[in-house]
């Protein structure tokens, strides 16, 4: 059986696991590495399970306790060389990956980390690089892409492979456009190298999903510039326009931002 948990989601830390009966694949680790190992213990699970550790891109939100897990538990990390480069140059990440774990992959690499089959794939954002990760276990393509300022031709394809998807539905833009941030923090956040608004994120879903997909994981919502059911209904509201019913077609959720999700079976 394969299980997917999200240990978190949002610019306070974001943190995504992926096992079976016999291997853990942890993707970013952003959240603290007590609340980590608070969160293994409330779900029954062992961090020693963590046989591989992979890393979108190296924003402080995603990387936090990358270093201090890796050499905790010997954990190899997997990432691009510019996002190793950039853990350690982040000084969010007091405790750096020990060299004997750095793994460096590229763009378009596909590689086996024990049960997993994972290809990396590029994602536009402002970090000095950004990649979204196509992962196959047990016959299902699992697909996360998140902190993409846009859709690219690449992700548009991984959405129309993908059994289960993780997306991210930053903003609402007019919440953004009316916020209280300043003007050039809003211009980055909706500019091609920012964030995904739920209207983008809807579109994509919308314009690639085939009927293969059984399950839509809304992620990394801002704090101030979005809600869950805003981003929700938005999202199904596009969604219905094309023809699409989520809750029939596909199921919908909307990640937590600083609490973990339930465990969810991927079948």
């Amino acid at each position: 059986m394969l299980n997917f948990i999200s240990f978190g989601s949002g610019s306070s830390g974001n943190c995504y696991y992926l096992y079976t009966e016999k291997d853990g694949l942890l993707i970013d680790i952003g959240v603290g590495l007590r609340s980590l190992k608070k969160h293994f213990h409330d779900f029954g699970l062992k961090p020693v399970q963590v046989r591989n550790v992979l890393v979108t891109h190296d924003h402080a939100d995603h990387v936090k306790s990358v270093g201090s897990f890796s050499c905790d538990f010997d954990v190899p990390v997997y990432a691009s060389l510019k996002v190793h480069e950039g853990i350690v140059a982040n000084y969010c990440v007091r405790r750096k990956v020990s060299q004997q774990n750095v793994r460096i992959i590229n763009k378009g690499d596909t590689f086996r980390l024990g049960d997993f089959t994972v290809t990396s794939f590029d994602v536009p954002h402002d970090s000095s690089d950004n990649l979204g990760f196509n992962i196959q276990c047990q016959g299902i393509n699992f697909c996360i892409m998140t902190d993409a300022g846009h859709v690219n031709d690449i992700m548009r394809q991984y959405i129309a492979e993908a059994d289960y998807l993780v997306i991210e539905a930053n903003h609402d833009e007019e919440m953004l456009r009316q916020g209280p941030y300043p003007q050039y923090l809003k211009e980055r956040i909706m500019g091609t190298k920012g964030h995904l608004s739920n209207h983008d994120c809807a579109e994509a879903i919308a314009q690639n999903a085939t009927p293969k997909l059984r399950h839509v994981w809304l992620c990394h919502l801002s704090e101030e510039n979005n809600h869950p059911e805003l981003a929700r209904k938005t999202v199904q509201m596009i969604l219905q326009s094309y023809g699409i019913v989520p809750g029939k077609d596909f199921l919908l959720d909307v990640l937590k931002r600083k609490m973990p999700s339930g465990v969810f079976e991927l079948k």
